[in-house]
């Protein structure tokens, strides 16, 4: 069996989303967490074997800033980062453990890119699935900021991420 390569060249080996307010709470080892963030995006904490998987996650995605700008690196080993983002990310994810397996896909009518900074550097993401962004590979512990942006400023799109640990 071919083993995927990390996101990055090793996504988050050199080193080491999601909207809808919900009640902060805890949730047992493999279950969602969420904690609100602002009235529409959440923060969303996962261990492996999660349920429901996949988690569907809603969202607008775009914003003002240039996302090279506002995480600071033109290219990644997964795309280059293009368009405009938030200045602050959409989401946060946190994983309590490594994943050997973990995908985040956007789905929105639009097209959109995808940014996530965490553990390990930066991944950008433009058209994985036909226009639709995604990341995929090896996951380190520890916290992700999520940004799903669009290639106009202040053009703004509907999206959902999956997030599976399906291949």
């Amino acid at each position: 069996m071919k083993r995927l390569p990390l996101p990055c060249s090793g996504f988050l080996a050199r080193s080491g989303l999601l909207m809808l307010v919900s009640v902060a709470g805890f949730a047992p080892l493999g279950q969602a967490q969420t904690t609100p963030i602002s009235p529409t995006f959440r923060s969303i904490t996962v261990s492996p074997k999660f349920s429901p998987d996949p988690l569907v996650l809603k969202g607008i995605g775009g914003g003002e800033v240039s996302a090279s700008d506002r995480v600071g690196i033109v290219e990644t080993s997964t795309g280059f980062c293009v368009g405009f983002i938030n200045d602050r990310p959409d989401h946060r994810l946190v994983l309590t453990e490594a994943f050997s397996y973990l995908s985040l896909q956007v789905q929105s009518p639009q097209d959109t890119m995808l940014v996530v900074r965490g553990p390990g550097g930066t991944w950008c993401n433009d058209d994985l699935v036909g226009k639709n962004p995604g990341i995929a590979g090896e996951w380190l512990p520890g916290t992700y900021e999520v940004w799903v942006g669009s290639y106009r400023q202040a053009d703004y799109h509907p999206y959902l991420i999956k997030i599976t640990e399906v291949r």
